[in-house]
């Protein structure tokens, strides 16, 4: 069969909250000016939000830009934040309440609101879609295409109906081509055409590498007597420091008596024993926690990567024909735990230099250096200047003293101290060989607080069509066995927090299995593997988690 294709002006990778942002400011723009502006949408996830993941404390500030009536439209900002707690666990017993005088002043949260970011994007959804734009779920961007001037042309969607052998089944049907005179990249962390764009155009030259945490995030409904509705409590140290690695976690109380609870941890970790899902099961086992989480239910599981390098990790992201916008542009600002806002307004001053672009300019498939021009003009822009040493230090010094110099360096001096920190060793490069460190021996979980990872995975609705090609590949198939396994006793079955990777004794001895249906689609293998031999590519479009209210 011959691929059959759609032209579009603009063309969209992800529905998450950059991209659905800038599909909403290219149409707001069309009808404003009566230049008209096509936009498609496309997302592999099985709805919009099916694979939106995050805490998440929400700052409005890109919101009340976007749309300024949004409480009129029912934008589903439910809970604003009334307490801010921060704590620094010492031990599993202890923990020590970090006075607010004494916490950064980005950490503060007056004026947010704690929210559920997936439903947020389905309501963005309904936004574009009632302004003309064309959304499209369950289709997955599985390889990009250029002109022949060496410009991003568009997308193909993946093939359906393909053998786990690679044959074709009955079902078989090729995936579409998507044309349009710019691409915009809005994937999420670690994109896989992102990182091969950041590759083909050299957009990394002269940048730290980029750095990366796994969130791991439940929610839960709790007793109403113990349940604060807006109270954001966050916390470091213990269990992650008992370790040597870094990070910290979330407890927020949100509407229908449930909180959303996690942990980040810092994926520069660099003992291979240590588990960040084990880690979280811990985390949950301490007083300041489980006081909420006693007698409760257990509603949802999910993990995601986070990238959080900051501005000294921020790609180039203009090329030819396109541009990266949201996480994949580093717009985390992880001096205040939260992004959205920031991945948001990358994708809506997009929307703006693209409209002016195919509008008023003239131009088709050039590269967008106004891009670049608007960005670092924006308050954006001044946020990730502001707050770029606080990530590094953390690394340099730890939690405690890294926060301590934090809060010298914003809230005394504003983020102007005249220096930048760098951290420029790859996150999958601090790994040491698993015999020169400590391990790590994790209790049972007892199914009441601390659970496994098949059960956790239950919950989070994950899905794939078993007959098909695996979607975690290896450059190298022999590599786990052969050099993982000896050197770091194979930790893809500790990093992953899904249990999809496993190392199976049979009569032929070892063996590395790959059970790919239980993919969140975090994407902590492509990042952590020591190797660098993992590369996860997608798999047939609705396949993955599914989240409710995530």
């Amino acid at each position: 069969m011959e691929r059959e294709s759609m032209e579009f002006d603009v063309l969209i990778i992800g529905a998450g909250p950059a991209g659905l942002a800038a599909a909403c400011k290219i149409r707001q723009l069309s009808e404003s000016t009566g230049q008209d502006i096509s936009v498609c949408v496309v997302e592999k996830g099985s709805e919009v939000g099916a694979h939106i993941l995050s805490g998440a404390v929400f700052e409005p500030t890109a919101l009340n830009e976007l749309f300024p009536d949004w409480k009129e439209k029912g934008a589903p900002l439910n809970t604003a934040v009334t307490g801010d707690d921060i704590y620094y666990m010492t031990s599993p017993t202890a923990a020590t309440k970090v006075p607010g005088f004494a916490v950064p002043k980005t950490m503060h949260n007056e004026g947010n609101y704690i929210i559920s970011l997936g439903n947020l994007c389905r309501w963005l959804a309904e936004q574009a879609e009632g302004m003309g734009a064309e959304i499209y779920p369950g289709f997955a961007a599985a390889d990009i295409l250029f002109n022949e001037d060496g410009s991003v042309k568009g997308v193909v969607t993946g093939d359906m109906g393909i053998g786990h052998d690679g044959t074709q089944k009955d079902s078989y049907m090729p995936g579409m081509e998507l044309h349009a005179k710019y691409t915009l990249f809005a994937e999420g962390c670690r994109g896989h055409l992102g990182k091969r764009l950041i590759e083909k155009f050299d957009l990394a030259a002269g940048k730290d590498p980029q750095h990366y945490g796994v969130g791991i995030k439940e929610l839960w409904k709790i007793d109403p007597a113990k349940h604060k509705e807006g109270l954001v409590q966050h916390a470091t140290g213990w269990p992650l420091s008992e370790n040597g690695a870094f990070g910290g976690s979330f407890l927020y109380h949100i509407e229908d008596n449930q909180v959303s609870i996690g942990l980040i941890t810092d994926l520069c970790y660099d003992n291979p024993w240590l588990s960040p899902f084990e880690e979280f099961q811990r985390f949950k086992q301490h007083p300041v926690v489980k006081q909420y989480l006693d007698g409760g239910e257990r509603l949802s599981y999910g993990a995601r990567a986070i990238s959080k390098g900051g501005l000294q990790s921020l790609p180039k992201m203009t090329f030819p024909g396109g541009l990266l916008i949201g996480c994949d542009a580093g717009t985390l600002n992880f001096a205040k735990i939260k992004g959205s806002h920031t991945a948001m307004k990358s994708g809506m001053i997009a929307a703006e230099v693209v409209h002016k672009a195919l509008t008023s300019d003239g131009k088709t498939g050039e590269e967008l250096n106004e891009y670049t021009t608007a960005f670092e003009a924006s308050w954006v822009y001044k946020e990730l200047y502001a707050q770029r040493n606080f990530g590094p230090a953390q690394h340099k010094w730890g939690n405690f003293i890294g926060s301590a110099y934090a809060f010298i360096d914003i809230n005394i001096f504003g983020g102007k101290l005249p220096w930048t920190m760098r951290d420029d060793h790859a996150d999958y490069a601090q790994m040491k060989p698993a015999a020169d460190c400590k391990k790590i021996e994790y209790p049972k979980p007892d199914n009441k607080i601390s659970f496994d990872r098949l059960t956790s995975v239950f919950l989070s609705n994950t899905n794939h069509e078993e007959d098909q090609p695996c979607h975690l590949t290896l450059k190298d198939p022999e590599l786990p066995i052969r050099e993982n396994l000896p050197k770091y006793a194979e930790p893809a079955q500790r990093y992953c927090p899904a249990g999809v990777y496993e190392v199976v004794e049979d009569e032929n001895g070892p063996r590395f299995q790959i059970n790919g249906q239980n993919c969140v689609h975090c994407k902590t293998c492509d990042i952590k593997d020591p190797s660098q031999n993992i590369v996860w590519v997608t798999p047939e479009g609705l396949g993955g988690p599914n989240y409710p209210n995530m």
